[in-house]
C-alpha cells in the first residue's frame, strides 16, 4: 500500500483539515509533514468548530496514530495550548500522537526574530505571521537549530543559551526592544510537558508501517503557491510545500508515494502580501469574504479575495503530480449571476496560460471566461445527484481546462456537507 499525500494547490487556507477528517477512517497514520503553527487546519463537526495549528487532523478519530514529522517546527506553548484544549474535550491526545525526534523546535527567541524583521522590511514585509517560523527554518538550515530529541539531553540548557545569545546580537542590530524573559518560563513550562509524550525515530516508524501494509495519509500545510521553491518568492512560507516535501519531512521515498489529493477553492484567497493575479477590490470581493467567513484561524486577518485563477492551479497540479482534485467552498458561490474563471493571462502584450516567473500587476493581468451562476443553497445537499446544473458545469469545465477530475465537493464546513464524486476514492 503507497502513502497517499494531501495538500493546498492555492496560497493555502484551501480547507485541508475538512478532507483529512472526512479521509481519516480509511487510514491507519496521519503524519504531518511540514509547516507550524502559522497554518491553521478548521474541522467543524457536531456544531463545534476546532482549529488546529500542529497537530494533525485524524487526532478526533480513536483508532488513528498522528504523527507530527521532521519536517515540522513546533512550539512547545502553541503545541501544548492546542492539547489542552483538546483534552477538555474529552480527545485522548497522548495515546495517539507521535512526535519526531528530529523536529525543529521554535524558541522565544526565534518569534521575536521574526517580528523584528518584519518590522525592519517596512513596507516591503512579508506579511508573516510572527510565530517564529522563518527564523527557526533559518536556523535549521543553518546547523544551529534545537530539536525535539535535544530536551532529554544533558546539555540542553546549555544548547539553549547559545542559541539564544546568538539570536540576542541579532536582535541588537535590529533595534527591536524585548523582554524576553517574560517569555521563557512559559516556553519551558511546556518543554517539560512534552517530555511526556512519545517521541520517535519517525522516518524508521513510517517505513515500518509501510512495509506492514498500513494505510497513511501525509498531510501538507499552507499551500502549493507558497512554496519556497515554487512559490510566489519572496512572499512565500519557508518549507516544501509541495508532494515533494512529504519525501522529506517524514523520511518517505519518492517511489513510495501513491495518490496525491490536491485541495483548492471553487475561488481564490490569499493572507499577507504577494502577487494575486485575479484579486478583487470591490463589492464582489468583499461578498465572497464576508459569505466564505475568510478571515484567518490563526491571525483573524482578513484574506484577499479572487476568482478562481486556473493557470496557478494546473502550475499547482503539475508540480504536486495530483491525482484527485477536491473543490472546497462551492456553496459561497451561490447567488452569483454570472462567475467568471481566469484561464490566460496577457503577460507583457503576449496571451499565456501558464504561471510566469514574474507575476507583477504592471506586467500581468487576467483573462476571464464567464461560466452561469447558480442561486441553489447547496448546504442541505446530501448527494452529487442534487447539484444544480450550472455547478455541474463549472466543475466540468475546471475538469476539462485542468486534466485531473474533481472527486470531492464541499458544500460547508461540516464534515458531513461533503459530496463524493467518486465513491473508491482511497
Amino acid at each position: 500500500m503507497k502513502v497517499d499525500v494531501l495538500l493546498g494547490l492555492q496560497w493555502g487556507d484551501e480547507g485541508k483539515g475538512k478532507i483529512v477528517d472526512v479521509l481519516t477512517p480509511k487510514y491507519d497514520i496521519i503524519g504531518r509533514f511540514q509547516g507550524g503553527p502559522n497554518a491553521g487546519h478548521t474541522l467543524e463537526f457536531n456544531g463545534i468548530k476546532h482549529v488546529l495549528r500542529t497537530i494533525p487532523s485524524g487526532i478526533f478519530h480513536d483508532k488513528a496514530i498522528n504523527i507530527i514529522g521532521n519536517g515540522v517546527v513546533i512550539d512547545p506553548v502553541v503545541l501544548m495550548s492546542e492539547i489542552h484544549a483538546l483534552a477538555k474535550m474529552g480527545v485522548d491526545v497522548k495515546s495517539k500522537l507521535l512526535l519526531s525526534t528530529k523536529a525543529h523546535l521554535i524558541l522565544p527567541s526565534h518569534r521575536l526574530l521574526d517580528a523584528a524583521s518584519e518590522a525592519a522590511k517596512g513596507k516591503e514585509k512579508i506579511g508573516s505571521t510572527l510565530k517564529g517560523i522563518g527564523p527557526t527554518y533559518m536556523d535549521k538550515t543553518g546547523r544551529n537549530g534545537i530539536r525535539v530529541g535535544d530536551i532529554s539531553l544533558p546539555n540542553f540548557k546549555d544548547k539553549y543559551s547559545a542559541l539564544v545569545e546568538k539570536h540576542k546580537q541579532i536582535l541588537s542590530h535590529l533595534n527591536f526592544e524585548y523582554d524576553l524573559n517574560a517569555m521563557e518560563p512559559e516556553w519551558f513550562n511546556a518543554i517539560d510537558e512534552l517530555k511526556t509524550f512519545q517521541q520517535i525515530e519517525s522516518e524508521h516508524y513510517i517505513n515500518d508501517a509501510y512495509k506492514n501494509n498500513k494505510a497513511i495519509l501525509a498531510e501538507g500545510a499552507q499551500g502549493s503557491l507558497l512554496d519556497i521553491d515554487f512559490g510566489s518568492y519572496p512572499f512565500v512560507t519557508s518549507s516544501n510545500t509541495i508532494c515533494a516535501g512529504a519525501c522529506t519531512g517524514l523520511g518517505i521515498a519518492p517511489n513510495r508515494i501513491g495518490k496525491v489529493f490536491g485541495i483548492f477553492k471553487a475561488y481564490c484567497t490569499r493572507v499577507g502580501s504577494g502577487p494575486f493575479p485575479t484579486e478583487l477590490h470591490d463589492e464582489i470581493g468583499d461578498k465572497i469574504r464576508n459569505n466564505g467567513r475568510e478571515f484567518g484561524s490563526v491571525t483573524g486577518r482578513p484574506r484577499r479575495t479572487g476568482w478562481l485563477d486556473l493557470p496557478a492551479l494546473k502550475y499547482a497540479v503539475m508540480i504536486n503530480g495530483v491525482t484527485e482534485l477536491m473543490m472546497m467552498k462551492a456553496d459561497i458561490l451561490s447567488g452569483f449571476e454570472t462567475i467568471q474563471v481566469c484561464t490566460h493571462y496577457n503577460y507583457q502584450g503576449k496571451k499565456i496560460d501558464y504561471l510566469p516567473y514574474d507575476c507583477s500587476p504592471e506586467l500581468l493581468s487576467p483573462v476571464y471566461t464567464s461560466l452561469k451562476g447558480w442561486n441553489q443553497d447547496l448546504t442541505g445537499l446530501s448527494s452529487p445527484d442534487q447539484m444544480p446544473e450550472a455547478l455541474n458545469a463549472y466543475i466540468d469545465f475546471i475538469e476539462k481546462e485542468v486534466g485531473v477530475s474533481i472527486s470531492i465537493v464541499s458544500v460547508g464546513p461540516d464534515r458531513t456537507q461533503t459530496l463524493m464524486r467518486k465513491k473508491e476514492l482511497v
